[in-house]
């Protein structure tokens, strides 16, 4: 057997004078230097045999006679990046409601309570239903948005009992979430919770003054009865009943360490530093509501670094953003986050049947639709899922969504871990084909990917350890 060694095709890219890493086809990544490429390029043979060892086993090498094994696990290994699309949308998010108590400047769709004409129709809730049991995913996550569907728990407790019962001849694995401000939450909707295993998610954007402020209310009390209804989940469903979000708003950018408290006083595990998302209603809110994209990078340190010190102090709380980042640089099985998926995730991953009667690849394109633009409508709600997949608006999300196609992807070093998103594109710029570089998705990512390269590098053995936990796939324990 002949030892000499060839290369294999891999990318790099330079984060600053002092770090530079290269990533294979596979994957999997080095930190390296400039002089290192150009041998493994041109004169990989000369390296030492336990360098030529570490790069052959993370496929940027391989020996002249390489091993059919070797070739069907790097095969199996570029697959495993790409299986979350390909299982059939998993998640599956209806919209029973527009309506909403609150009057939230960046909110992107919701209606007041007086609007009439917002709410989805009983034949449309029953085809949806039925809908989801068309895609092959064995198993599915059913998530109710709005508005605020608990003003509409009646629609919500129909959706659940009718899936519930067709699925008792198709035998999936279905996950159930209500994401709602908590603020109509009653012990009747809690007993019906908990017997369906049903999660709630709610926004708490920090402290009180600042929540109040972000998501006002004619009581202006949300923040108090937001947790009101957090208290009552977490008594009658059970501790882990209720998760949040927060966004991130001009205001909040001022607050990073206050936010991150909050979540750690209120006994939350998990914290997403999200940006604030210029679709539908917030769009036209964007002169008072816009920051840079600087400015949430700022945020975004602080705020890391504060989560990071609480660990340190033995407090868990998961940074949900970086451990999406982690989760494709350091694990071989990827989490599926939707919005970094090629090709897209937008309708193979996930199908929006909204209020309107009509469904949307993502919950963003259904935003999109609020302020006019219903071009990535994919058709009637009741209409074949195969139909709706195998459409001109699909065909297309999938077209500007493919990394080995797309100019400016397919020379990128992080082809293997992101991806253009056409949803964002087509908000932003009005086309899913808009030029990847001057999106802010490919700006933010292009960034977050290089900072958290340059941390892990510089991470000693226990903040590693952390990262290592952060970076592996959450599993719901209760649909396996």
């Amino acid at each position: 057997m002949s030892y000499q060694s060839i290369p294999l095709p891999f990318l790099t890219r330079e984060i600053s004078d002092e770090l530079m890493i290269a990533i294979s086809e596979s994957g999997d990544h080095i930190f390296t230097s400039v002089d290192e490429v150009r041998q493994i390029r041109k004169h990989p043979s000369s390296l030492s045999h336990e360098r030529q060892a570490f790069l052959r086993a993370r496929f940027f090498i391989k020996s002249v006679d390489q091993s059919p094994g070797m070739r069907r696990l790097l095969i199996s290994r570029r697959a495993a990046r790409r299986t979350t699309t390909q299982d059939g949308p998993s998640l599956h998010i209806i919209v029973p409601t527009l309506q909403c108590a609150h009057s939230c400047k960046y909110c992107q769709v919701s209606r007041s309570l007086n609007d009439e004409g917002h709410t989805i129709k009983i034949e449309d809730l029953d085809a949806a239903c039925e809908s989801i049991f068309e895609s092959s995913s064995p198993t599915l996550t059913v998530e109710f948005q709005g508005g605020d569907p608990l003003l509409r728990f009646d629609l919500v407790r129909r959706a659940i009992l009718y899936i519930t019962s067709l699925n008792k001849s198709q035998n999936r694995r279905i996950r159930y979430v209500v994401a709602s401000t908590l603020h109509q939450l009653n012990v009747e909707m809690c007993l019906f919770f908990k017997e369906h295993k049903v999660y709630l998610s709610t926004s708490i954007d920090g402290p009180s003054r600042l929540h109040n402020k972000n998501r006002p209310t004619p009581t202006r009390d949300a923040f108090e009865r937001t947790l009101q209804g957090v208290a009552l989940a977490q008594k009658i469903i059970g501790p882990d009943a209720v998760s949040a979000l927060m966004t991130t708003t001009k205001e909040s950018l001022l607050y990073p360490n206050e936010i991150v408290d909050e979540y750690v006083r209120l006994g939350f595990k998990e914290i997403f530093l999200r940006p604030l998302s210029a679709y539908g209603f917030a769009k036209r809110n964007q002169k008072f509501l816009a920051y840079t994209l600087e400015d949430f990078n700022q945020f975004y340190l602080s705020a890391l670094e504060r989560v990071l010190y609480w660990n340190q102090q033995g407090v868990e709380l998961r940074e949900v953003y970086t451990s999406i980042i982690l989760n494709k640089l350091l694990s071989t099985f990827d989490s599926g986050y939707v919005d970094l998926q090629s090709p897209t995730g937008a309708g193979l991953s996930t199908l929006v049947y909204n209020y309107d009667g009509f469904v949307y690849p993502s919950d963003e394109a259904r935003m999109i639709a609020e302020t006019g633009d219903q071009s990535l409508r994919l058709g009637r709600i009741g209409e074949a899922i195969a139909s709706l997949l195998s459409s001109d608006i699909q065909k297309n999300l999938i077209n500007a969504s493919l990394v080995d196609l797309v100019p400016g992807c397919k020379e990128c070093a992080y082809n293997q871990f992101c991806a253009p998103n056409p949803v964002d594109s087509q908000a932003q710029f009005g086309t899913p084909f808009a030029p990847v570089h001057l999106t802010e998705h490919c700006r933010r990512h292009m960034w977050l990917f290089d900072y958290v390269f340059s941390i892990v590098k510089n991470a000693d053995d226990d903040l590693l350890d952390l990262f290592c936990r952060w970076a592996e796939p959450v599993v719901d324990k209760e649909i396996l």
